[in-house]
């Protein structure tokens, strides 16, 4: 597979922040060699890229760090989910292998073809998720060495009509939805940004989606790793599909580090037991 350049990006915070924002869904760049993969023509996964990618993600959590007292680091995803998901299961653990979208996408949000059926996803996630995932298990082994947790938001955006390959779209499709863990999400957390981003507009839990990530080697195992998903509602901040940011953005951004900062402040051991 062709050499590309950095697939992911880890950006330093102040040495003593536990808090790693996680941006894994924010980038539309497909290297050649994957793109040859995709069966789409150029006008047609340009559209797909709209719907798929949470657009602004990553410049919404730069203007966090920026406006943070204690500077977060952010791991930042620089490839399209379309290369490979880094939050999917790799295996049949993956309950959306069933539209189609596991680690290795073969279906769109619309469920369209995206690769043939038979694709071996194996090649690309070599290449590109087994590395993502070493990179940030050890971006929280070092939050963990240095300050003695780590703290992991996951930031995401969602569309305001359900896609049709929402798996758990039901429910209710609140400005800003927080998804937890029974083990990793403890209600200090929970708490906290529900406070931070009452002001947005309103917030759920759960709903329309639900968990958030932790690297495997941490999983229900490591009570100091705490995590958070939190789905910014995109008619919030942005024009839909894929437009440009609004008058909203400024809004999630200072909620998002009001949260960051009020989790920054915590001792050590605060959020360690469930």
């Amino acid at each position: 597979m062709d050499e590309t350049p950095d697939s992911f990006e880890l950006l330093p915070g102040t040495a003593d922040s536990p808090v790693i924002l996680h941006v894994p869904h924010s980038a539309r760049e497909i290297p050649a060699a994957a793109r040859d993969g995709i069966v789409l023509d150029d006008a047609t996964l340009e559209r797909e890229l709209d719907h798929i990618t949470d657009a602004h993600t990553a410049e919404l959590a730069a203007a966090v760090a920026k406006a943070s007292a204690v500077t977060p680091w952010r791991f930042v995803n620089r490839l399209s989910r379309l290369v490979v998901d880094p939050e999917r299961f790799p295996d049949e653990r993956e309950e959306m292998l069933a539209v189609g979208m596991g680690a290795v996408y073969t279906r769109t949000t619309h469920r369209a073809p995206l690769r043939a059926a038979d694709t071996d996803p194996r090649e690309l996630v070599d290449r590109y998720f087994h590395p993502y995932a070493q990179a940030m298990t050890s971006a929280v082994a070092d939050r963990l060495a240095v300050t003695g947790r780590a703290v992991i938001i996951d930031v995401h955006s969602y569309p305001t009509a359900r896609l049709p390959y929402e798996l758990h779209g039901d429910g209710p499709r609140p400005p800003v939805c927080l998804g937890t863990d029974e083990f990793h999400t403890p209600s200090e957390l929970l708490a906290s940004a529900e406070k931070a981003f009452a002001g947005v507009g309103g917030v759920g839990i759960d709903s329309p989606f639900s968990g958030t990530y932790v690297p495997l080697r941490y999983y229900e195992r490591e009570p100091r790793v705490t995590a958070l998903m939190v789905e910014i509602r995109r008619d919030t901040y942005m024009t839909e599909p894929g437009g440009s940011t609004g008058p909203g953005f400024a809004r999630v951004a200072s909620a998002l580090a009001t949260l960051v900062d009020a989790v920054s402040g915590w001792p050590s051991g605060a959020l360690g037991s469930q």
